[in-house]
């Protein structure tokens, strides 16, 4: 075929439209092309949309069975830590009370700051007692590089060291989460490992007839007792940060929790795993 054929305008139109028919087969048959590719990887089948996104939210779903519930994000020099379970327990602040807000902060999508305790003087009591609570949940988020002091108790005086106390839980000489309770003898579950690595940590207890003791951290299960169902029968106050823990189980020398915490929390109710799971899942 000749150059001055390739001119002929009715020529060249036939062959653009072999062309352009040419590629749309090939588009046809090719596979399928994207600017874009991912791949998901779920071999626990564990995808799903978390319940809630704050704290305030996962908390708040459960307050119904709160005794009390503090967010601990008061301004420095604060004296009252507001209790927003809508019982009115407000506890108090003791010795001095310092705001922070850290980078990363727990229930980070929650604002306010969070609490610092000094390891001597800070912790926070409650205005009520409590006449032998048997059935039970005790909850707070915390970080810590010091082994040692009480997060959350029930003793038998709201500000000074309680001559009974129990339904404690406490970092012991190694750093590991220990939950205690007391009847005639001392009886704990223990945490296998610390957390005493300066990150966030959420840990709950609870405690009932029905199902024993239970300790959960960042949201699972790590420690249960089933056959230990009843505390010291005694009335108290619970308390957040201090109380003695004289004679218990890897007794640390300090009494007092040295570093931060916030959304402390104690319910008349089993927490169920799922709840805790929740809980866990928000504050991060």
């Amino acid at each position: 075929m000749s150059l001055r054929r390739f001119r002929d305008g009715r020529v060249v139109a036939l062959v653009l439209v072999l062309a352009v028919a040419a590629v749309g087969l090939a588009n046809v048959l090719a596979p399928t092309r994207s600017a874009f590719s991912a791949v998901v990887a779920n071999t626990g089948n564990s995808a799903a949309t978390a319940p809630y996104f704050t704290c305030s939210a996962a908390v708040g779903a459960d307050t119904q069975a709160a005794l009390f519930a503090y967010r601990l994000g008061e301004a420095s020099g604060s004296t009252t830590a507001v209790d927003w379970s809508g019982k009115g327990v407000n506890g108090t602040y003791q010795g001095s009370m310092t705001a922070t807000t850290p980078n990363p902060n727990a229930c980070p999508r929650d604002t306010g700051t969070s609490y610092v305790l000094n390891g001597s003087t800070s912790f926070v009591s409650t205005p009520r007692s409590y006449a032998n609570p048997t059935t039970f949940s005790e909850e707070v988020w915390f970080r810590t590089t010091v082994a040692g002091g009480m997060l959350v108790g029930f003793g038998s005086n709201p500000v000074a060291t309680s001559g009974q106390h129990d339904r404690q839980i406490y970092l012991n000489t190694a750093g590991q989460l220990v939950f205690g309770t007391y009847n005639g003898t001392t009886q704990v579950v223990t945490s296998p490992k610390a957390y005493t690595d300066g990150a966030w940590h959420h840990v709950v207890a609870t405690m009932s007839a029905a199902t024993g003791m239970r300790l959960y951290a960042d949201g699972a299960l790590v420690a249960s007792n089933a056959a230990f169902t009843t505390p010291e029968n005694y009335t108290g106050y619970f308390r957040v940060g201090y109380d003695t823990v004289s004679g218990w189980p890897g007794q640390p020398s300090n009494f007092a929790f040295t570093g931060s915490m916030r959304y402390a929390a104690v319910y008349s109710s089993v927490l169920s795993a799922t709840q805790v799971a929740n809980h866990a899942a928000a504050g991060r």
